[in-house]
């Protein structure tokens, strides 16, 4: 008996205290549902890092804010939380749109339900299924990115060159040949000039590294918003929904002006076609937990938390083509070349970003995720 007294005692003294609780709200951040908490005004009181993401705003940016500056005063939503208040029993919808100037979302599961110890208060969480969608888009997008530098690299190899010598022969031969023959040489000249123009507007697919660092991305939308307006937007109305919080993305000032003019000339050439006298583009950013990109073994995953959104209000992308929108020599204009988003899609991914597209009847929203800038000499290695 002693025995196994003593060997009691041996176990008791390893045996461990029990861990204090989590703080709850540590555990609703943890939690890969949006969760949000609403006083009896619908203004946001607490967000997750899910809700954040749902909401293309950071917690600090929602807190106090009223839940209709986000999403419009007569969405159905609206008539869910009055319920859940009203009956104090939890209420759940499903395959709910939700659209706001930061985001929009389809699919989400919506449950609702009241908080006994805070009256008027409401539990919010949000389900988005449009995971798979997006995803399948960065796929489409980042394979169109590889397929395009590989032909950029063969045509500035294997027709760019040889293209310099039949311009030369084509001028010795204009500068020799007979007047009824001179009219040839020079359409040779004149056709070797246009490929040679195809080719180097191909070329700036070419494999090559980017030079990057601190961008103020709002800067950038500012600076394409103006020229924008003063060329082919000018009739149109622009919008901004910035989240004036955003840290510095880490990118190249020059491309990401390209990418933009690029989505803001197809949004106002989108509208364009419509006729509509209404026409509007929206330009927004905001800050998006859990947006991950793998990178290679080495580096494990890259975070993309801060986006910028393009949105207008045109006739939409049909859905024959939206799948392929990315890949080069598909456009949905007649005399389009198919190079503009394609070289978008390259851009992106040499970024290590994503990008995505979201299009219906009266609404596209182009959305780009970009890292954000550190400063590796203020902080560890």
């Amino acid at each position: 008996m002693s025995g196994l007294r003593g060997a009691f005692r041996r176990r008791g003294a390893v045996t461990r205290q029990p861990e204090p609780p989590i703080d709850s709200r540590q555990l609703l951040a943890a939690l890969p549902l949006a969760v949000v908490e609403l006083d009896a005004d619908d203004r946001f009181l607490f967000a997750n890092y899910a809700a954040e993401e749902m909401f293309g705003s950071s917690q600090a940016f929602l807190a106090g804010k009223p839940l209709h500056e986000f999403i419009p005063a007569d969405h159905p939503i609206f008539i869910l939380l009055d319920r859940a208040r009203r009956d104090e029993a939890p209420i759940a919808e499903h395959d709910l749109v939700l659209e706001g100037p930061r985001f929009a979302r389809r699919g989400v599961s919506m449950q609702v339900a009241a908080i006994v110890d805070a009256p008027g208060h409401l539990a919010v969480t949000m389900q988005d299924s449009s995971a798979a969608r997006a995803l399948d888009q960065q796929l489409s997008a980042r394979n169109a990115a590889r397929s395009i530098t590989g032909m950029a690299a063969v045509l500035a190899h294997e027709v760019k060159n040889p293209l310099s010598g039949i311009r030369g022969a084509a001028q010795l031969l204009e500068a020799n040949a007979a007047p009824e023959d001179r009219e040839l040489a020079v359409l040779i000249r004149d056709e070797v000039d246009r490929i040679r123009e195809l080719v180097e507007r191909i070329e700036v697919f070419s494999d090559k590294p980017i030079d990057v660092t601190a961008v103020n991305i709002h800067r950038v939308l500012e600076h394409v918003r103006r020229l924008a307006q003063s060329g082919f937007g000018a009739r149109i109305r622009f919008v901004e929904a910035y989240d004036p919080s955003l840290p510095p993305v880490l990118g190249n000032r020059d491309q990401l002006v390209q990418v933009l003019l690029n989505l803001m000339k197809n949004a106002a050439e989108a509208i364009s076609e419509t006729e509509r006298p209404d026409g509007e583009i929206t330009l927004a950013t905001g800050f998006q937990h859990g947006v991950r990109l793998a990178a290679s073994p080495a580096r494990g995953q890259r975070n993309l938390p801060i986006f910028i959104s393009v949105r207008d209000n045109g006739a939409g992308i049909p859905e024959d083509i939206r799948r392929h929108l990315f890949e080069p020599f598909v456009s949905t204009k007649a005399a389009g070349s198919g190079l503009g988003l394609a070289l978008v899609a390259k851009i992106v991914a040499d970024h290590g970003g994503l990008i995505n597209v979201d299009s219906r009847p009266g609404r596209t929203e182009f959305r780009i995720h970009l890292p954000q800038f550190e400063d590796r000499a203020e902080g560890p290695p």
